[in-house]
């Protein structure tokens, strides 16, 4: 993993930004989530077809994304529709589909379950049950 931080690291002079992302893209990895309805490409821009019912949307640049993928913004779904558009950044977008969870009293989905009750967890200090998988990741962080 820190080949592929010093690389985006090498690619960019947003460094902060890019290590929050991923961060975020790989918390899922850690807690075994499968993030195929959640994290959403721009050819599977319509939701209600893939059957989503939260997720983030990745808008692409105009360039080549089998060369270069060059992230333009994103998007968050509710409810099967893109509900906020033109975010500047995964970390930013997280946080808003966050806050609309909270607000709008809506069910984390259940294939990121544990993704949530992390952040939940271990990063809002929120609850105090957790699961094994949240207690393992949270037990690795404090070493």
């Amino acid at each position: 993993m820190e080949d592929i931080l010093d690389k985006l690291d090498e690619q960019t002079s947003d460094i902060v930004s890019h290590r929050r992302t991923a961060a975020l893209r790989c918390l899922p990895v850690f807690v075994r989530d499968d993030t195929t309805k959640f994290f959403l490409q721009p050819l599977e821009t319509d939701p209600e077809e893939r059957g989503v019912s939260v997720g983030l949307v990745t808008v692409l640049g105009e360039d080549d994304p089998a060369v270069s993928p060059n992230v333009r913004d994103w998007a968050v779904v509710l409810e099967g529709s893109i509900v906020l558009r033109h975010l500047p950044d995964l970390g930013t977008a997280f946080a808003y589909l966050l806050g609309l969870l909270y607000a709008m009293n809506i069910d984390y989905p259940k294939e990121m379950r544990y993704t949530f009750e992390a952040i939940q967890a271990i990063f809002f200090k929120l609850g105090s049950q957790c699961s094994q998988r949240t207690r393992s990741l949270q037990t690795k962080l404090l070493l």
